[in-house]
Formats: C-alpha cells, sequence, structure tokens
C-alpha cells in the first residue's frame, strides 16, 4: 500500500515538472534552458535516488510490520498454551486436594470402625467372661442338685445347659422333664426350651433376672413340674 502511494507522488511529481519545463522554456532563452534541464536532470536523480531509499526503507518497513505481526501472533499462541496449562495445572492441583481430603475421611473412617470394633471386642469379651462365669457357677451347683432335687445338668451346643429332672413323677421315675438355659446376649438368663411345657415359665425367667437367684429359680421349675405331674395324674 504505501509503494503504490510512492510511485503515484514520484509521477505527479514528474507531470508538474514538465508543465514547469513548458512554461519556462516559453520564457527563457536556450542558455538558461539548459542551465534549467540540467537542474531538472540533477533533481530528478536525487528524487529519483530518495525515492529508491524511502521505497527501500517502505519495504523494510512493511517487512518489519509483518515480522512483528507474526511475533505477535505466536506470542498470542503462547500465552493461549500457558493459559491452558495453568488451567489444566489448576485442575490437576484441585484433583489432587479432592482426593487428599477424601483420603483423609477414609483414614478417619477407618479409625472410627477400628475404634468401634475394638469396643464391640472388648463387650463380647465382658459379656462371655460372665457367661463363662456363670456357666461355671451352674456346672459347681451340679453335685448338689443332683443330690437333693434328682437333677442331671448337660452342657450341650450353642454354650446351653440342659437341665433333666427325675423322680417327679411317682407312676413312672424314670421319665424326664427337661428344660433348657443359655444366657442371651443381653447377659441374661433365657429358657430356650420347655418339655411338658410350663405355663408359669414366663413368668419364673422373669423372676430369676430381677432377683438372680439361680437356686430358688431351679426349685421353682421343679415345683412346677411337680405340680403339672400330680394334675395330670389326677385326670387320668
Amino acid at each position: 500500500m504505501a509503494n503504490i502511494k510512492t510511485e503515484d507522488e514520484i509521477i505527479l511529481f514528474e507531470r508538474e515538472m514538465k508543465e514547469f519545463w513548458t512554461k519556462l522554456k516559453s520564457i527563457y532563452g536556450t542558455e538558461q534552458i539548459n542551465q534549467t534541464l540540467a537542474l531538472r536532470d540533477s533533481c530528478k536523480e536525487s528524487v529519483k535516488a530518495l525515492s529508491e531509499k524511502w521505497s527501500k526503507k517502505l519495504k523494510e518497513g512493511d517487512l518489519m510490520i509483518d515480522k512483528i505481526q507474526e511475533y505477535s501472533n505466536e506470542i498470542l499462541q503462547q500465552s493461549q498454551r500457558i493459559s491452558e496449562n495453568q488451567e489444566h495445572l489448576t485442575e490437576i492441583k484441585s484433583n489432587l486436594n479432592q482426593e487428599e481430603e477424601q483420603k483423609e475421611d477414609l483414614t478417619d473412617s477407618i479409625q472410627e470402625l477400628k475404634e468401634e470394633l475394638m469396643k464391640k471386642k472388648e463387650i463380647i469379651s465382658s459379656k462371655n467372661k460372665a457367661t463363662k462365669e456363670r456357666m461355671e457357677r451352674l456346672c459347681k451347683s451340679k453335685v448338689l442338685f443332683e443330690e437333693r432335687l434328682g437333677l442331671e445338668i448337660r452342657r450341650i451346643h450353642n454354650e446351653q445347659l440342659q437341665f433333666i429332672f427325675r423322680h417327679i413323677d411317682h407312676k413312672d421315675p424314670d421319665k424326664p422333664y427337661v428344660f433348657t438355659l443359655s444366657i442371651n446376649e443381653q447377659g441374661d438368663y433365657e429358657v430356650t426350651s420347655c418339655t411338658p411345657p410350663l405355663d408359669c415359665i414366663a413368668e419364673l425367667q422373669l423372676k430369676v433376672r430381677e432377683t438372680n437367684n439361680f437356686s430358688a429359680f431351679v426349685a421353682n421349675i421343679r415345683k412346677a413340674f411337680t405340680a403339672l405331674s400330680y394334675k395330670q395324674s389326677a385326670q387320668n
């Protein structure tokens, strides 16, 4: 664009010079004209040299502008890539922070579960110890019950005790009257079976839980079996 403008100026200048020459020729003589021509030629050479110089400068300027624009575009692309990389790094950092938080939460949850498990183990151990102690006390009472109440005590599956009464039915002294006892998760006595069934078994179970008097509990069950035997004999 700058080159075209310069060429137009040169053409306009040459046209003006021709018009000036024509006017000058009609006014001055040959000698003066020759001097003027020499001056004109010198001026044209100077203008041509100056025009070529400025034309070269303008071309170099255009090249420089193109180069600057190229550098600007490259810098802009690099800035965009840097911005994209920065966003990517920010996203990675955010993900790492989230993973770290999740790791901390998981660690806390595992610690809580460990503590809860330890508490449960302690509770179970304590209950097992109490159950074992009760079972040992019951077994120590075995001889006494067998001698005085005609009772046989057996340890069966799931840490249960089976109580077998005999000499209740005077018609059939060997007939067994049986109930099975266990210690539940709450640490209480629980009758799991009773043969033949007794209507008062739930009441007796509740009473032994309140008083913790196990000997009276066994004696009361024997009395209930005896009463049931007399009742059945009377009906027959």
